[in-house]
């Protein structure tokens, strides 16, 4: 896979393009011995690579046409490219900036190329018949369906070999890995096993969810609470107030009737009245402690923060790890996608989930409904998502400038919760304005465990380096409570920088998704070298275990390969440390163009999604016909 070494011409770095002799501002110092031109850089691979996918031209841009490629961080056209034509009487615009998501992009679900389903009554050999029976929409005829199903992917089934049965049985792309003469599902009975993963959403609670049936007791007495202020402080407890007449009056109208919904952490009551058991359950019990001060804390990142990317992160050594943003109203409607997002390897000795929204009373009743339902270590609220999606309803980092909702949140959520709360912040809304540092105090007062403070702003995002040296003001602002900082990190050295303004710890994010091994070289105070082959093998463990969370029938696989390539298209912008003329590489430098020590290193190195696609080929096999790749986050170099 890695033979074919890419042997950069001598005369790449002067000869092919008179400005790659010339250091450019936020461009990464790579050796001039292994630097080319753009057509050098894609020459070379579609000579020594393979041959390209029939469905490449389709890849990056839904309409078949190549997207341009700035070489570095800039704006700028591309040399002896047009500039867009106008209407008649206006002047020309320039090329409007990358950044930001492709909202426009297209989405082409896994189920587009499974049309022909199996019933999941035959999938796992069910002795009842199925329960829709002439009304199911899924094929009941085995035969049938495998003559319109893809090939196989390969003669190795992850699931099969790591527990002993594939529960997608004739359905899994590597069936016939465990299949027998007869076509029945084989069983490997030394390795039964059920899957390990924690926090999954329990069916009769997500029926009572979507019928609004649970009660949230202890989030309706904090509420009545926080509206007549007498919500207590961290320190103090609370006692259940008696119940008003006309409380009392309404919970006797009440519909519902009361019940249990058995969850995985014990036994729900959905509605009803209140019971002397129920009255002692919602007195507060003294709070879990979270001592990660020093610990190296993996941010929860949106997209490729699942749990199959944090596994990733934890054999690397990350000591903290938090599930994807969760929307609150999402889960407290039984949301099947939301609640995957708070789903525990055993792997993750330290975890946490993150909660966002803009209200006290969702907020609340979802951290008392977590609180019964999911095994976490700490409840963290994202103050600090800029997408114009959460900030234009009040959540994210517009509760920094909501300071009452903000308030009730923290305190409301703090009431009903067991475990620890944490929250995380930016330094404000505005470049220029910083609120960090005066709402620190208060959240301590709040009952806050712990903050992390990401170094920019909203209307930053990551146009300007994190401010390292406000962070550092803002630690004695917090003090005793515990302060992280976040922004920059993608070296031992940054983070040992990091660490010298007195913060309690730090959180990676760009940089883990750019080198997962950062926190190997972190502990270990080295740049490590990292061979291609050894990227290619971290990939592969990633798609390894993107089949265990996500299925190994064509869903799952499409749904693996999807967060393989955005995934990729973080880890192009990595700069291997054999290539560098400095070390270490900054967050802020993007590569030029640069032929790697062997073919393998130089496809990673691509900037095309084409490329990726290609990647995910190597360990996925080959994509679907009529398969469509265009990443979700946009940036100014890469497309």
């Amino acid at each position: 896979m890695a033979e074919g070494a890419a042997e950069a011409p001598a005369e790449s770095g002067s000869g092919g393009d008179p400005r790659a002799s010339e250091p450019e501002r936020g461009v990464a110092p790579i050796k001039p011995q292994y630097l080319t031109t753009k057509e050098q850089f894609h020459e070379f691979l579609e000579a020594k690579g393979q041959e390209k996918p029939s469905q490449e031209t389709k890849a990056g841009d839904p309409g078949g046409n190549d997207l341009p490629e700035p070489e570095a961080k800039r704006i700028r056209l591309e040399d002896g490219q047009p500039e867009e034509t106008a209407e008649p009487g206006e002047q020309p615009q320039a090329r409007k900036r990358a950044r930001g998501q492709n909202k426009g992009r297209p989405h082409v679900k896994p189920t587009h190329y499974d049309k022909n389903r199996l019933c999941p009554s035959l999938i796992q050999e069910s002795a009842t018949k199925c329960f829709f029976g002439d009304r199911c929409r899924f094929l009941h005829d085995v035969d049938r369906y495998l003559e319109t199903k893809p090939a196989d992917l390969g003669p190795c089934c992850v699931l099969f070999e790591t527990f002993g049965r594939c529960p997608y049985g004739v359905t899994c792309r590597f069936a016939r890995a465990h299949l027998g003469p007869e076509g029945q599902n084989l069983v490997q009975e030394g390795l039964v096993q059920a899957p390990p993963v924690r926090n999954g959403l329990d069916k009769a609670l997500q029926q009572q969810l979507r019928k609004r049936k649970i009660c949230f007791e202890r989030a309706e007495q904090a509420l009545r609470q926080l509206g007549k202020g007498q919500l207590p402080g961290p320190a103090s407890s609370a006692t259940v107030p008696e119940t008003t007449e006309a409380e009392g009056a309404h919970a006797q109208q009440a519909p519902q009737e009361p019940g249990i919904v058995v969850t995985p952490s014990g036994p729900l009551r959905t509605c009803g009245p209140l019971t002397d058991e129920d009255v002692v359950r919602l007195r507060p019990c003294e709070k879990k402690r979270l001592d990660i001060s020093g610990k190296l804390y993996l941010a929860p990142l949106t997209t490729c923060g699942n749990l199959p990317f944090r596994r990733i992160c934890k054999r690397f050594g990350a000591d903290v790890t938090c599930g994807e943003m969760a929307v609150c109203t999402n889960l407290l409607q039984g949301q099947t996608s939301e609640w995957a997002l708070l789903k525990r390897h055993p792997c993750e000795d330290v975890f946490g989930v993150q909660l966002e929204g803009a209200f006290p009373d969702t907020m609340t009743k979802c951290a008392e409904l977590l609180n019964r339902t999911v095994e976490v270590d700490f409840v963290d609220i994202n103050v600090g998502c800029p997408i114009d999606l959460v900030y234009k309803k009040g959540g994210g980092c517009a509760l920094m400038s909501r300071s009452t909702k903000f308030q009730q949140i923290v305190r409301g959520m703090n009431q009903v919760l067991d475990v620890p709360l944490t929250v995380k912040i930016r330094t404000g809304v505005q470049e220029r304005v910083n609120l960090a540092h005066r709402l620190l105090p208060e959240l301590r007062d709040w009952g806050a465990a712990l903050v992390t403070l990401h170094g920019r702003s909203r209307e930053q995002r990551y146009t300007k380096l994190a401010d390292w040296q406000y962070i550092e003001q803002c630690v004695t602002a917090a003090s005793p409570m515990p302060l992280f900082g976040n922004g920059d990190i993608l070296s031992y050295e940054d983070a040992n920088r990091a660490l010298q303004t007195g913060v309690a710890g730090i959180m990676i994010a760009r940089g883990a998704l750019l080198k997962p091994w950062l926190f190997t070289e972190i502990r270990e105070q080295r740049h490590w070298d990292i061979s291609s082959s050894e990227r290619l093998d971290i990939l592969r463990d990633f798609t390894h275990y993107g089949l265990e969370h996500w299925g190994s029938d064509t869903q799952g696989v499409e749904k693996t390969r999807r967060f393989l390539l955005e995934w990729l298209s973080f880890l192009c912008r990595y700069v291997p440390v054999g290539l560098l003329e400095r070390l270490p590489q900054r967050i802020n430098e993007r590569p030029p163009y640069y032929l790697g020590r062997d073919y393998l290193e130089t496809l990673m190195a691509s900037q095309k999604a084409a490329d990726w696609i290609r990647i995910s080929e190597l360990l996925l096999g080959p994509v679907p016909p009529g398969f469509i790749f265009l990443p979700k986050h946009k940036a100014n170099a890469y497309k």
